[in-house]
């Protein structure tokens, strides 16, 4: 008898790891129901991920009108797409959509008009912006991001310092990889977010540093530092906001980012083994920073973003090409047309002889579904080619 309530027992411990939204281990199908119980705190299971990829979202709210679902997982004709849920003699609203393709999504639910995040999922995202809830649809297996039980797993540690050109205390987040050995010189990757994101967006939305052990113990991609700094220098709802904050992060990057990091990393001090890259707003700050600081860095990753070229004087020079060790330009599949700006870029860059690779990809738009693709796939195993 005494055995067989232990087997239960440890039977009943295994199960409870991965249940619904437990948050006991880094779970890559955390929205699977697998025990029926329903979150902390919370009145129903919402979001539930099933098995065929399908998603049932609950809200219990007897006096709303209307309720709609929007989100990233409507793309292409059915962007910014508003889905209806049903509501029952108790004011439960429900509603399921799909199969979803496996992945990463942000959605809000949307009551009598307002915009809201789902009160009962535990998964929330925040930023320099108003929340928004996470879907995680799961696969059969983890997918490129999530946390793998095999991998051997770097560390994230988080700094502060004073910064002269802000007059305040900032911070960066700073990865480096497993089996890190302090007397090996490493490359070292500057990632910044985007309009309205913060210092933790690509480790805590992106999953870079999932991406990076999984792409190093694949032997895709060269051990490095990845710097994660704050590229917010004003308030991005400023008026001047672009004329203030592009050469104030490029003071800030000679000032305080990079010397802050070669002053306490074991890091290959040359123009050749930093590269600068981000999203969105991240990405062209890259652009800009980057190619005014060319003793500085030799590899650049522009990701679903672009600025004239012409407030890129250094890519006119005639020997510019010898400058350049790797300059990636990529964008998500539902966000890339004739008038978008990164593929006009990409157009004066081929006009112009500029050496550089173009990716267009994922089923993603202006979004981590496409950028944590553009890191996995294209930018991340392609860089450092030139570093022997």
């Amino acid at each position: 008898m005494k055995k067989y309530a232990l087997s239960l027992w440890m039977l009943l411990c295994a199960t409870a790891l991965c249940a619904q939204q437990s948050h006991v281990n880094v779970d890559w199908a955390p929205q699977k129901n697998t025990e029926n119980i329903t979150p902390f705190s919370c009145n129903v299971i919402s979001p539930e991920v099933h098995d065929d990829h399908t998603v049932t979202f609950r809200l219990h709210a007897p006096k709303a009108e209307e309720v709609l679902l929007t989100g990233n997982m409507f793309v292409g004709a059915d962007a910014r797409k508003r889905v209806p849920f049903t509501k029952d003699a108790d004011g439960l609203w429900t509603l399921t959509i799909g199969p979803l393709t496996p992945e990463i999504y942000f959605y809000y639910f949307i009551v009598d008009g307002v915009q809201n995040v789902d009160p009962n999922n535990t998964y929330i995202g925040h930023a320099a912006m108003p929340a928004f809830s996470i879907l995680q649809v799961h696969g059969e297996e983890p997918a490129f991001y999530d946390a793998k039980p095999n991998v051997p797993h770097g560390s994230l540690t988080t700094h502060y310092y004073y910064s002269e050109v802000t007059k305040g205390v900032r911070d960066m987040i700073v990865y480096t990889p497993a089996n890190y050995d302090p007397e090996k010189k490493y490359p070292t990757l500057y990632l910044m977010g985007g309009s309205g994101d913060l210092t933790e967006t690509w480790v805590m939305h992106g999953k870079a540093n999932f991406i990076l052990d999984n792409l190093i113990a694949e032997g895709k991609a060269e051990p490095m530092i990845v710097v994660f700094p704050n590229d917010q220098m004003v308030t991005r709802m400023h008026p001047k906001h672009t004329e203030l904050a592009f050469p104030m992060m490029e003071e800030e990057y000679r000032k305080s980012i990079i010397p802050y990091i070669e002053s306490r990393y074991n890091v290959i001090k040359d123009r050749k083994a930093r590269a600068i890259s981000g999203l969105s707003m991240g990405g062209r700050l890259s652009q800009y920073v980057g190619f005014r600081c060319l003793d500085l860095f030799a590899n650049f990753g522009l990701l679903s973003s672009a600025i004239d070229i012409k407030e890129t004087p250094a890519l006119y020079d005639k020997d510019v090409n010898d400058k350049i060790d790797y300059l990636f330009l990529g964008a998500g599949t539902h966000e890339t047309g004739p008038m978008a700006r990164h593929q006009k870029l990409h157009e004066e860059l081929d006009e112009m002889g500029i050496k550089h690779e173009y990716y267009v990809g994922s089923n993603g738009a202006h979004d981590l579904v496409a950028w944590k693709h553009l890191l996995y796939y294209r930018f991340l195993p392609n860089l450092w080619k030139n570093l022997k």
